[in-house]
């Protein structure tokens, strides 16, 4: 008697979905892939992956995804701002003050750009999405347990080196502590929506189905993850940075409230889980792990201290003087000497805002489209938040916006997004934004075989 059953062959874009979370590992460990040759290496890599996949949809061996067709407006304002970067990179056009700064900045948003796009085309199922956003917190985990062990060992070592700058506090593999901070909220902030997206909507009635959940929420996988968050708040508190600690409570309180208000299912889990964060992580982890020296280091904080409020006023005078076409992406170093006056006596290699240092080096013309993108992005996390009712993908909505709100702070004194590993990795975030509204799980192939 003959039998049928079917037979599933591995997909044909599965080597580069693994190749897409290596590339993933990979970023924040050559000190935030922030030099010349880490940041062209990720670039490349991520190019030629895209190359792959579009050599094989070619082939008609791989589909586009729903949420890659329906991202066509995101990539052509990206595609947009990569090209206006590439066109100040041409000597000739004399757009840029530093071409060869501009070509190193054009390509790096190529590599962005293209690993955005494959992370919709990679991201075709909910076995996917659920792995690289594991992975990205595993890689949190690691980042947030070697930076605090670096530091309460006083062992102080970055990747493979001694540090030389920002001893006594968490850096992880980054150079800059404030980079590792936005780095730990990005992945807290996924997995913080990955716990909303466990959490129970119905009603559990009397006292011993609510104790029923508790004990199995004890011995579950959650629990795991649940650790897994303190952990990266040890490791974010132990970084001292002060808007990377008031960004996460921040947003976390506000994404929280959205939640809330757009959550037609939101239910009393959601309020205790927030307020555990609150509690557990700000009065228990602080205690033991110094918040108060955060807290000290905020209230030290004045205009004599800091010289960052004038460098924001010097650098308008850039954009001032280049309105529409800017200076040149990866200029700033060079055309802020020309416009600081003598109360300066740090170098900036950097605006330490991330707003005018994009909007002066691109101008309007290519700072717009990147606004435009971003906005765009928080009003699809926000639909989703409002209309889907798969938890995965009211839990990545959650995440996109918790690390888009936290990420918009943070970038108002600090510069996480010229730091290409975290770039990245919120390029990753405002793809689950569009995923979370527009997924579709595909029909995978398989073979039938008679015997």
């Amino acid at each position: 008697m003959a039998h049928t059953f079917t037979v599933k062959f591995p997909a044909a874009d599965s080597p580069l979905f693994y190749g897409f979370l290596g590339l993933l590992v990979w970023a924040p460990l050559p000190m935030g892939s922030n030099r010349l040759w880490s940041l062209s290496l990720l670039s490349i890599i991520s190019l030629l992956l895209l190359s792959a996949w579009c050599a094989l949809y070619l082939q008609q061996r791989v589909k586009t995804t729903r949420p890659l067709r329906k991202a066509w407006p995101f990539v052509g304002l990206l595609f947009f701002s990569t090209l206006w970067s590439g066109l100040q990179s041409i000597p000739a056009l004399s757009l840029s003050l530093e071409p060869f700064q501009s070509q190193q900045q054009t390509l790096l948003s190529c590599g962005l750009l293209a690993f955005f796009i494959l992370s919709l085309a990679l991201l075709n199922s909910q076995s996917r999405i659920k792995l690289t956003v594991y992975t990205l917190i595993a890689c949190g985990l690691f980042q947030a347990a070697f930076g605090s062990l670096m530091t309460l060992s006083n062992t102080e070592y970055g990747f493979f080196i001694p540090k030389d700058s920002y001893t006594g506090v968490a850096t992880g593999t980054f150079v800059n502590r404030n980079h590792l901070a936005g780095y730990l909220v990005i992945c807290l902030s996924i997995g913080l929506g990955m716990m909303i997206a466990t959490l129970k909507t119905t009603p559990s009635g009397n006292w011993r189905n609510r104790l029923r959940r508790w004990m199995t929420a004890l011995l579950s996988k959650k629990i795991l993850l649940r650790i897994t968050l303190v952990m990266m708040v040890i490791g974010l508190v132990l970084t001292h940075s002060r808007m990377g600690n008031t960004s996460f409570f921040a947003a976390m309180m506000i994404t929280g409230a959205l939640a809330l208000l757009l959550g037609r299912r939101a239910s009393r889990s959601t309020i205790i889980l927030l307020t555990s964060l609150l509690v557990i992580d700000v009065f228990i982890v602080g205690t033991f792990f110094g918040i108060e020296k955060v807290v000290d280091r905020l209230e030290q904080t004045t205009a004599t201290r800091e010289s960052r409020d004038e460098v924001d006023l010097y650098s308008l005078e850039i954009f001032n003087q280049n309105l529409l076409t800017g200076t040149g992406t990866g200029t700033f170093y060079t055309a802020f000497p020309e416009v600081r006056q003598k109360d300066i006596r740090i170098f900036y290699d950097h605006a330490h805002n991330d707003y005018l240092e994009f909007i002066t080096e691109r101008g309007l013309i290519g700072f717009a489209p990147l606004l435009i993108a971003v906005i765009l992005t928080f009003i699809i996390a926000l639909k989703a938040q409002w209309m889907r009712k798969n938890p995965l993908m009211r839990g990545l909505s959650f995440g996109c916006l918790m690390s888009m709100i936290a990420m918009g702070l943070h970038a108002t004194v600090d510069f996480n997004l010229q730091v290409p590993a975290n770039a990245a990795s919120f390029m990753l975030i405002l793809a689950f934004g569009w995923i979370s509204l527009y997924f579709k799980p595909q029909k995978q192939s398989s073979t039938l075989v008679n015997r």
